[in-house]
């Protein structure tokens, strides 16, 4: 038997490459796992901003509703609105105003107090969303 039958260094190394190759592939498909879900969550943070700034516009109506009601009409009183134009279909906005009368000198004025309650989506759902206002206007001159 001649020396080179009896070693063999090329058999015992076989597969070798498989195990780094392995954790290569394993590494690779995690963070490709890592970057899928990161987009996801940057887009759910986007559509959720939007819907914020939605739902803050929907309770700014809701305000201006109800400062006109108060100031032209006179009428001073809790309203919901449910909105389906635009941008702001689909949100429910509840207002309730307020009012208390001041006497300065010989003027007398009445301030009122403006809450306005917007919401879009059923509650504990991921596309509830909801903002509240509350502002205070009064008719001096």
């Amino acid at each position: 038997m001649s020396p080179d039958q009896s070693f063999q260094p090329r058999s015992a190394q076989r597969g070798f490459s498989l195990v780094p190759a392995l954790f290569l592939l394993i590494v690779l498909a995690a963070l490709g796992a890592v970057a899928v879900r990161m987009t996801a969550v940057s887009q759910q943070t986007t559509v959720l901003a939007i819907q914020g700034a939605r739902a803050y516009s929907a309770a700014r109506a809701g305000v201006e509703a109800s400062i006109y009601a108060a100031l032209v009409n006179g009428n001073c009183g809790n309203q919901s609105l449910t909105l389906t134009e635009g941008g702001l279909a689909g949100f429910v906005v509840d207002t309730a105003c307020s009012s208390t009368t001041h006497n300065e000198g010989a003027a007398t004025n009445t301030v009122y107090t403006i809450d306005a309650f917007a919401r879009a989506g059923a509650y504990g759902t991921p596309d509830y969303v909801s903002r509240r206002i509350r502002t205070t206007v009064t008719d001096a001159t």
